[in-house]
């Protein structure tokens, strides 16, 4: 059993299987079309919306964005984890360019120590949002 104490207040959101992507160490970088000054930890909140592009991709050992042969060690997404925190992270930085293959937005949320926790089910918002006060 988690300790809910032991999480971040802010929680951000990220369709799944992004957000499985990020929590279980694949994915270092969120794209989005604002930035962000925020750095420090961060819940993973898995929204309701599911990006089945990015799921057949990765059924078929392709990377979601480059299409190069990609596969995850750890299994498949855990597609049914919608709708509320997967787990945690570190923002610790905001970039408008990156080599990385995962960049493709207009600023790139940099993200370390990822980690999925146990699902807590929790709505979602926009940007980032005090997950707490919607539970």
């Amino acid at each position: 059993m988690i300790d809910l104490a032991t999480l971040p207040d802010r929680a951000l959101s990220i369709m799944q299987p992004w957000a499985w992507l990020i929590v279980n160490g694949h994915k270092h970088i969120e794209n989005r079309d604002w930035p962000t000054k925020f750095r420090g930890p961060v819940c993973i909140h898995a929204g309701k919306k599911f990006d089945q592009d990015c799921a057949w991709e990765l059924s078929l050992n392709r990377h979601p964005v480059t299409g190069e042969r990609f596969t995850v060690a750890d299994g498949e997404p855990h597609t049914d984890e919608c709708g509320g925190i997967v787990g945690v992270a570190e923002i610790v930085g905001c970039v408008r360019a990156s080599p990385s293959k995962w960049f493709v937005g207009k600023y790139g949320f940099v993200i370390a120590n990822a980690r999925p926790v146990e699902f807590i089910p929790v709505k979602g918002a926009l940007g980032f949002f005090n997950w707490r006060a919607k539970l």
